[in-house]
């Protein structure tokens, strides 16, 4: 049985090699990039909570966990937030432990519960925020900005990618007295090189990038703070970038 996986093993060993070679064709050919980036402000904003309490009597954590959602939701929905995305999971129970003189001590019974929202205008998540008091039991775990026509942006910086790919290809073929003679292959992951000197490093993939600016994070005030203003919340960019590689086959 040894010896037959051995053989086994040389028989397949040309084919795998052979096709990690054959990731570029043997012809003569140009690989190009192509990139399409699009830099917009965001018209989505979207916050998360948590919210969580540890009790020995498990219906008072509950009850409190409660009671803190009822009021998070009712932020919500009076600071317009988009119907369609108030998310608010399923209570989750678990007992909570913590740990005193290297032994671990039952601390009582955990209950949480997530909650989340989109608002569509920067000023309603700023009031929405101003309304929320942060503590143990109720933390802002998040607060993300988004770009609705987020989509069909992605869809039309790939098209400007691919028609960047052959107008590069095109100039490539002319300056070197050639000519394209067709595309071999187009994707939107960089294939494996298959030279003997690999040049630079491409991204795998789209990537989404924001620039982050102090004021796009929201630090709650300590629970024994007064009330503050609403708070300053920039909006900043976000930049989507698509890349398109692609393999035309040129004349020899």
């Amino acid at each position: 049985m040894s010896r037959l996986l051995w053989v086994m093993a040389l028989l397949f060993t040309p084919i795998l090699a052979s096709a990690q070679m054959n990731a570029l064709p043997a012809q003569p050919h140009l690989l190009v990039k192509g990139q399409g980036e699009r830099t917009v402000v965001p018209d989505r904003f979207t916050v998360d909570l948590e919210l969580q309490v540890t009790d020995l009597d498990t219906d008072a954590a509950r009850r409190k966990v409660q009671a803190s959602a009822d009021l998070v939701l009712g932020a919500f929905k009076r600071n317009h937030v988009v119907e369609d995305s108030l998310q608010a999971s399923s209570l989750s129970v678990s007992p909570d432990y913590d740990w005193r003189d290297n032994k671990r001590e039952f601390k009582g019974t955990q209950v949480r519960r997530k909650v989340r929202g989109t608002f569509t205008r920067l000023e309603d998540t700023q009031a929405f925020l101003s309304q929320i008091r942060a503590s143990a039991e109720l933390q802002i775990t998040s607060l993300e900005p988004g770009y609705s026509a987020e989509a069909s942006l992605r869809g039309q910086l790939k098209r400007e990618a691919g028609e960047q790919t052959r107008h590069t290809a095109e100039q490539l073929a002319r300056a070197y007295g050639t000519r394209i003679r067709g595309l071999y292959s187009i994707s939107d992951v960089a294939p494996d090189f298959a030279y003997g000197v690999q040049a630079g490093t491409w991204p795998r993939g789209p990537a989404t990038v924001m620039e982050a600016r102090p004021t796009d994070m929201y630090m709650p005030a300590a629970p024994a703070a007064p009330p503050s203003p609403a708070e300053s919340l920039a909006a900043g960019t976000l930049t989507f970038t698509e890349n398109v590689y692609a393999i035309f086959l040129i004349a020899p």
